[in-house]
């Protein structure tokens, strides 16, 4: 069993949907080596295998840069992205029906992204994401067609303690007629948080309702920040 497979398998589901219920995200510590973390920081460098190149500050969406791999996606992202489905699309699944939505989704990701395909979605998603000094990701929501699954992750490639200083994971969540709350979670190399797209389901005193979520980096004090993104529905 490879190094990544034996991290995927340690994964608890249950424990990892009771902290998504509780906290509105989970992290999974080391869920990719420091080899794994090097070897797709560096691949960032490189011109071929991604499908485009986008200059934050261009479209208003902060500072930074980030890049959309392209088919076929590295061996290690194709695996985290089938690894992790499963047990999300689950606890997608539970949180659809708690909210009284119909939409279910498939137990393994090749059928779901064939209904991604069908509705026009397919360009894939994964993607590097690059910080500098001053560089910031503004709060938003990685929404690219109809077909969106509810869950996705982020990987920290970088070690805050040695590459960079600042640029924190930021997410935060607006319910009904409260003020937003915002969490500010803290990630070692290596580290995944799972985290929602667009809202999660809040149990209160009639039921439960959507809670909008959104997700950001802050401001990067210095160094250089690489992030693995991991998005379970096609693009547009």
């Amino acid at each position: 069993m490879s190094t990544l497979q034996t991290r995927r398998a340690s994964v608890d589901a249950e424990a990892l949907g009771a902290m998504l219920d509780e906290r509105g995200y989970a992290c999974i510590p080391a869920l990719l080596s420091a080899k794994d973390c090097a070897a797709l920081t560096k691949r960032y460098e490189e011109e071929t295998g991604f499908r485009s190149r986008v200059i934050m500050a261009r479209h208003g969406f902060g500072q930074g840069e980030y890049k959309y791999f392209d088919n076929p996606l590295p061996d290690v992202v194709q695996r985290l992205r089938e690894g992790l489905y499963a047990p999300l699309a689950a606890i997608a699944n539970r949180w659809n029906e708690a909210l009284g939505l119909d939409e279910r989704f498939p137990p393994d990701l090749g059928t779901y992204l064939d209904h991604c395909h069908a509705a026009g979605q397919t360009r894939p998603t994964p993607l590097l994401l690059r910080y500098g000094p001053g560089d910031h990701n503004r709060l938003h929501q990685d929404l690219y067609g109809d077909e969106v699954f509810p869950l996705q992750a982020t990987i920290l490639l970088s070690d805050p303690h040695k590459d960079f200083t600042g640029g924190e994971f930021v997410l935060t969540e607006q319910r009904p007629r409260q003020q937003t709350r915002v969490e500010v979670v803290p990630l070692r190399r290596g580290d995944a948080v799972i985290f929602p797209v667009r809202h999660r389901p809040v149990s209160g005193f009639r039921g439960f309702y959507r809670a909008t979520m959104r997700h950001g980096v802050s401001r990067l004090h210095a160094g250089s920040r690489t992030t693995l993104g991991v998005i379970f529905h096609d693009a547009a």
